[in-house]
This record gives structure tokens, sequence and C-alpha cells, in this order.
């Protein structure tokens, strides 16, 4: 019983974009990706639940991300959506928000942005803006502390 749950929870990396290799334009997968390489250009899965992205330690992705399931230990400059669960790794750099349904965070990981815990309330393929910056207004007066 426990090794089919172990099974179901694993993805299978159909696809590889190797160390050396740079992809300028859009890619859309299904199944597995594993970018150990650079894409210029967004990323997004099928739409399936266990639709997996992997980016290596010498990955670099520079656009926007939008799949099930992600993990980073590489760079990704852009604002990144993962529908199920994230995980980042201790040597992850993103530089751009990160949407989130579960997320782990190892130590040594950095993320330059905002953290936005999507609670399940939209597809992974979806985008909605985290914040309406034409509807910013200050609520609280600034606070100073003093010593």
């Amino acid at each position: 019983m426990f090794h089919r749950e172990s099974r179901k929870q694993q993805s299978h990396i159909g696809s590889l974009i190797g160390v050396g290799t740079k992809i300028t334009g859009n890619v859309t997968f299904s199944g597995g990706l594993r970018v150990d390489g650079e894409i210029m250009g967004n990323v997004s899965a099928s739409g399936a639940p266990d639709d997996t992205l992997v980016v290596g330690e010498h990955g670099r992705l520079e656009g926007e991300l939008s799949v099930s399931r992600l993990l980073i230990n590489g760079t990704v400059i852009a604002s990144t959506i993962s529908g199920e669960f994230l995980k980042l790794q201790s040597r992850a750099r993103i530089t751009g928000d990160v949407h989130y349904d579960t997320m782990e965070m190892h130590p040594g990981a950095v993320v330059q942005g905002q953290l936005i815990c999507r609670d399940g309330r939209m597809k992974p393929w979806e985008w909605t803006p985290a914040v309406d910056s034409a509807n910013l207004t200050a609520s609280e007066p600034d606070m100073a502390i003093s010593a």
C-alpha cells in the first residue's frame, strides 16, 4: 500500500534541456521537464496535476513559469506560479514573485520578490497579478522605531 502511494507522488522526467543548450522562445510541455541549460522565454505545462519542471543547479530561466510541480536548484528571473508544490533547494535563486500552494524552502535558497500563498484558489495556468498597482493606497501611517 505504501509503495503504491510513493510511486504516485513521483513524476517521470521525459525531456531534458542539457548544459550548454540555450532556447529562445516559449516552451510548453507535459509530463516532466528538466532544465540544466538556459531558456529565455515563458515555460508552462499542460495543466495536468503531475506536470513537473526541474531547474537543475546549472539551469537558468528568464521568463514566467506556470506548472503544477516545480523544483528549483538553479536561477529563475521572472514570476513563478506553482499550482501544487514548490521546492526551493539550497542553490535556488529567484528574482521575481513566487505564487505557490505548498512550498518547501531549504537553507541557502534566495527569493528576491514576494512569496504569495495562492491557497488553492486558481489553476496553475491562470495568471492574476498579486497587487493592482493602480489602486494602491496607504492604509497605515509610517512608523518610526527609536532606541
